[in-house]
């Protein structure tokens, strides 16, 4: 329970496609619920919940503060097994990992709390049961035929959470964001024409900052920020180290293997 006013805070795979939801609180009690915004580029959503008495909200925690080898606590309801807990510790604070539908999170708290099928949209919490992040993945390993890999969890941090979960309450969307972003959608480079790797630009939304700096689909981009981007999730991991309005360079390569570095002013991320 994100606050005393009914809302929740879940991942969007957990709400998505879905147009009515029901509530079951830890009294027993259900209640029905609506919609009250989603963000897809960092699998959030919040619902409502109709009602507004009897509702302790949970604590949120600082996850920018956490420590390799910090306890966690991963609490939901896998398997439909109501308010399981599975204990592991902080293996990583600030990981990008790419979820099965192509939304590449760039700031993920790595635990070896076991995330099982269920978990997704709980509690991650640390030993004051404060919330430190939202369960949202586990590592699958494809040499067990995509399985689950015991001891690598994904969730999103509490930080970020909060201030995108707060502004879909207060105006229904996202429109600030302390992540910073170019403005394009691409893919990693994985064609046999693409074997130096890199980032394939999909689309450039208009007026953004790739956009501005001239920066066109079809572009590969190989660097950010004298850093190799070889893949999506690294250039999404660059991007977390760096702020909005922060001024960096990208060196791009066309189709035909020419290459320029451009200066680009970076924006917020939205949606």
């Amino acid at each position: 329970m994100f606050d005393e006013q009914g809302n929740i805070v879940t991942n969007n795979h957990v709400v998505a496609g879905a147009t009515q939801f029901q509530v079951t609180f830890s009294d027993g009690q259900t209640a029905a619920a609506a919609l009250v915004g989603t963000y897809p580029p960092e699998d959030l959503a919040v619902i409502r919940a109709n009602r507004t008495t009897g509702l302790t909200p949970a604590t949120f925690g600082d996850s920018t503060k956490l420590q390799i080898g910090d306890i966690t606590l991963a609490i939901g309801n896998p398997l439909g097994l109501a308010s399981s807990v599975t204990e592991g510790i902080v293996s990583f604070n600030g990981r990008a990992v790419s979820e099965d539908n192509g939304v590449v999170l760039s700031d993920t708290v790595q635990t070896s709390a076991a995330i099982n099928p269920g978990n997704s949209g709980g509690a991650l919490v640390d030993i004051n049961g404060q919330v430190i992040g939202i369960p949202t993945l586990a590592a699958t390993d494809p040499q067990v035929g995509g399985g689950s890999a015991p001891g690598i969890g994904f969730a999103l941090p509490s930080s970020s959470a909060k201030l995108i979960a707060g502004e879909l309450i207060s105006q229904g969307k996202v429109t600030n964001t302390a992540q910073a972003a170019l403005g394009i959608v691409g893919t990693t480079a994985i064609s046999p024409l693409d074997q130096a790797g890199g980032v394939i630009v999909r689309t450039v939304q208009p007026g953004s900052p790739a956009a501005k700096a001239g920066v066109k689909p079809g572009d590969i981009i190989d660097q950010i920020n004298s850093q190799l981007t070889p893949t999506l999730s690294i250039l999404q991991g660059v991007l977390h180290g760096l702020k909005p309005g922060d001024k960096t360079s990208v060196i791009i390569r066309s189709a035909s293997g020419s290459k320029k570095t451009v200066s680009v002013t970076l924006s917020g991320l939205t949606g």
